[in-house]
């Protein structure tokens, strides 16, 4: 779906509980521990987007044995190999899903054939230099197949190093993937920068202990992970936090109240912060164990460091568009370089309906002026910068998002979870 999508106003102010699907990052965390472990799991909670096919039709290329038991329910079961990946060789197909490029070259190097994994032309141009150093300093044999420090990658293993160093400040998906893998080989993994993202390091942790694998960390800059993978029995996935931060953004410009269920203080997502983000600026907000209510109220503008929540940058960046104030966003210099520039694209499509914005070094400065006009959006390709600036739409008359179908990648039904909204 390329023609542009017209979004209309609100009528009212929403008054609402809003249903989103799975978490994308765990959804992709439980599927590739699953398929290590000794035992049968039923995941519930899925979340059947392009990126979690992605990782899905890997993981059965490689020979392990998966059945979608409900799709519309979430559900679906995994026969893990029990640390013995079948030896098979093929090429893998990553699309344009960082979790599944990043997580599948450590995985796949625990088998001797050899694979390779490829994507889109978008994940392509993404990095991988620093995975690729790490892979090869456990003694694993990586071909560069197209441009240096990119895919595709031709991968062999098994490894045979016990430790590595690994830089936290680039991805925190690199380190996910070389500690998946190595809770089955045994893995010491050390940081030499601090890390970003570090709640989804978190989430990777818990997953792991979920299936079973000892992992013992020191102060958050290293790892000692081992112990393989057993199943327990079954694994539910909570909804997906980036995409509530949507629905909550949209009761904090808008004046409305929005309930979300089964995300909260006890989630493993480190997106539900942005819920206190929105607190910050004057929403209230109320926080419970399995629930996030936003109501909205007058919105002030605010200087917050994202580094750790940096999916919700485009999401704050219309948020702060509605403001009494300036916001200054820090911290995120390293979101250049996710499936589009998030710096330079928000500040463009801001720019674009009439409120001004700049670029930083690490982030941009948003200084509304109460002028926002209607526009239609360009998103990059990028399923963030679709579902962020369509929040534009419900403010003012004549917005339209160009490429909504791009919003498959992680919400393919997203527009449609938005008229809950009405």
């Amino acid at each position: 779906m390329r023609d542009p999508l017209p979004i209309a106003p609100l009528a009212a102010p929403p008054d609402a509980t809003v249903n989103v699907p799975g978490s994308k990052s765990i959804t992709n965390r439980a599927l590739i521990t699953a398929a290590l472990a000794a035992g049968t799991t039923t995941l519930e909670g899925v979340l059947f987007a392009d990126d979690t096919h992605a990782m899905l039709e890997a993981l059965i290329e490689l020979g392990i044995e998966i059945s979608v038991d409900d799709e519309a329910a979430g559900v679906l079961t995994v026969v893990g190999c029990g640390g013995e990946l079948p030896g098979k060789e093929v090429s893998l197909d990553a699309r344009q899903s960082g979790t599944t490029g990043r997580f599948l070259p450590p995985l796949v190097a625990l088998s001797e054939a050899p694979v390779v994994v490829d994507g889109h032309p978008q994940l392509r141009a993404r990095p991988m230099d620093d995975q690729i150093a790490a892979l090869r300093l456990i003694g694993v044999t990586v071909e560069e197949l197209g441009e240096p420090g990119h895919l595709p990658l031709k991968i062999t293993g098994p490894p045979t190093g016990p430790s590595v160093a690994l830089r936290g400040d680039v991805s925190s998906q690199f380190v996910t993937g070389m500690l998946i893998a190595g809770a089955v080989s045994g893995l010491d993994l050390r940081l030499t920068t601090a890390a970003i993202s570090r709640p989804y390091l978190d989430m990777t942790v818990a997953v792991m202990r979920a299936f079973g694998a000892t992992v013992s960390e020191d102060d958050g800059t290293a790892w000692a992970v081992g112990g393989g993978y057993t199943s327990p029995g079954s694994y539910r996935i909570e909804p997906d936090a980036s995409a509530a931060s949507y629905f909550l953004a949209a009761a904090a410009i808008s004046g409305g109240r929005v309930r979300i269920e089964g995300l909260g203080r006890a989630s493993l997502q480190g997106d539900v912060a942005f819920a206190d983000v929105l607190a910050d600026m004057g929403a209230e907000v109320s926080i419970q164990d399995d629930a996030i209510e936003v109501q909205g109220r007058t919105l002030r503008g605010i200087d917050v460091d994202l580094r750790h929540i940096s999916d919700t940058a485009p999401t704050l960046a219309v948020v702060a568009a509605f403001a009494d104030g300036p916001t200054t966003i820090s911290g995120i210099g390293f979101i250049r370089g996710k499936e589009s520039d998030r710096i330079a694209g928000p500040v463009a499509e801001l720019n674009r309906c009439g409120v001004p914005a700049e670029e930083t070094d690490d982030g941009f400065i948003v200084r509304p002026d109460g002028r926002v006009h209607g526009a239609t959006f360009d998103t990059y390709e990028d399923h963030r910068m679709a579902m962020a600036f369509s929040l534009v739409g419900l403010m003012v008359d004549g917005v339209a998002i160009n490429d909504p179908g791009c919003v498959a990648k992680t919400f393919p039904n997203y527009f449609a979870a938005l008229e809950q909204l009405r």
